[in-house]
């Protein structure tokens, strides 16, 4: 078992810089607390780059106010720059900026199925993930705050889960920001929406968009009905040994909530099939992308986390996507293809039969029910405080968007006092990327106006 670090929490430590064209970076180490509760007790290391405009040097750098970017997920890393691009080269115009690794995600102390037996059991490593949420997050940031500029505020740019943490820290530390941007993600804050809820307004987005796709690409829902019967009778591993089974087929419906997803899964339908000598079967381009868009190799934590993003009610979550679906049989594969229907593909939900299709998350399988029983979950987000917000809030909110519920985001955005949004349908759910340095800058406008 993996010895705690009990060492008081270090700042930033050794710094190393590198150039790229047009971009200074620089490395960073922390190690916080694993539980802030108990600050005392064993320590993880994060990792965080910061990045600089390569013509801001010595004095203009240090006067430069700092922003921080919290990634979309649950479970990924940071973005890995190269040279100035989108919303990036907006943010460098004015500011420091700092990729943070949430915990247990890229070059921080990874939480995977190679790191995690060092915990001990399953119910070792579920208790130490129970650490990971958006709550634990925000202390880090402000730790971090604190050991890089003192008592001075940032601001956050949140992308997706990103922006539910960003409400969190609304929620526990608003003393230390100075502004937050929110890119698609405001969450569903009321304590009467909870995760059953998120769920059953997920599953109509579903279907919308895969029945926009089969309008755009008609023949696209031929192929997937001829990938469901093909499944029922065949073996199909991917190149990363997952299980091709009809319902992990259907993930592949995770592609339409970005602004080129539908273009994305039609051509990788086009390669579905090859002739071999036993028949068609799966082809190895389609085999190698589909494990691209399926795999959980890089970000388990996303398939671990996701359902306790949303729990703050106590009750365990129960595979609520899971659950819910049983709610919506058109979504059974099985039976539109006895019926000749169009197949229903899905987004972003976990199931516990990916604890067996899908080859990253098989040894984590215990664990992973652990966390779905675990009751007694914190509240993350403090609803009269946030009524009384005075921090400048600005957030873009896509119309339909595919993960996070539009409804659900105006409803929190009223209830955060001062928080000014966007409501578009030009961008799907990347649009903080899409859109790049006119979105940036369209809520450094809005927030710049709230504060007056």
């Amino acid at each position: 078992m993996q010895q705690a670090s009990t060492a008081v929490p270090a700042g930033p430590g050794a710094v190393t810089t590198v150039r790229q064209p047009e971009l200074l970076l620089a490395d960073y180490h922390f190690d916080v607390p694993l539980d802030h509760k108990a600050p005392e007790g064993e320590l993880i290391r994060l990792y965080a780059r910061e990045v600089v405009a390569a013509e801001k040097t010595g004095a203009e750098r240090d006067r430069l106010p700092w922003l921080v970017y919290l990634q979309g997920g649950p479970g990924c890393g940071a973005d890995r720059p190269v040279g100035r691009y989108g919303w990036l080269d907006r943010a460098l115009d004015e500011y420091r900026v700092l990729l943070l690794d949430q915990r247990g995600t890229g070059r921080s102390t990874p939480a995977n199925r190679q790191t995690l037996p060092l915990r001990g059991g399953p119910a070792e490593q579920a208790e130490y993930l129970s650490h990971f949420r958006a709550d634990a997050i925000v202390r880090d940031c402000e730790l971090i705050r604190r050991r890089l500029i003192g008592d001075r505020p940032w601001t956050v740019l949140g992308q997706s889960f990103g922006g539910f943490c960003a409400v969190s820290y609304l929620s526990h530390a608003p003393e230390g920001l100075d502004a937050v941007l929110i890119a698609g993600g405001l969450p569903a804050i009321d304590p009467g929406t909870d995760v059953d809820a998120v769920y059953r307004t997920a599953y109509p987005r579903m279907e919308r968009k895969i029945l926009a796709h089969y309008a755009r690409y008609p023949g696209d829902a031929a192929v997937v009905r001829a990938l469901v019967r093909h499944l029922a009778d065949h073996e199909e591993v991917l190149t990363d040994g997952t299980r091709l089974t009809a319902p992990a087929l259907q993930q592949l419906g995770i592609l339409l909530g970005t602004g080129d997803g539908s273009h994305r899964l039609h051509y990788l339908l086009e390669d579905a099939f090859v002739p071999t000598a036993d028949g068609p079967r799966l082809g190895d381009a389609f085999r190698e992308q589909a494990a691209a868009v399926l795999s959980r190799a890089a970000t388990p934590l996303y398939s671990l986390l996701l359902e306790p993003t949303y729990a703050q009610d106590g009750r365990a979550t129960d595979w609520s996507a899971e659950r819910i679906r049983a709610e919506f049989p058109a979504f059974d594969a099985g039976k539109a293809v006895t019926e000749d229907r169009p197949v229903l593909l899905t987004g972003e939900t976990v199931h516990p039969w990916m604890l067996d299709t899908h080859a990253a998350l098989r040894p984590l399988r215990r664990t992973a029910e652990l966390l779905a029983e675990r009751t007694g979950w914190g509240p993350l987000y403090d609803t009269e405080r946030l009524a009384r917000n005075t921090v400048p809030v600005a957030a873009v909110i896509y119309h339909d968007d595919l993960y996070v519920d539009t409804a659900h985001s105006l409803a929190t955005a009223r209830a955060i006092r001062g928080v000014r949004t966007w409501v578009t349908d030009e961008f799907e759910h990347d649009g903080i990327r899409a859109g790049g340095r006119r979105v940036l800058d369209r809520l450094l406008r809005l927030a710049r106006d709230e504060r007056g």
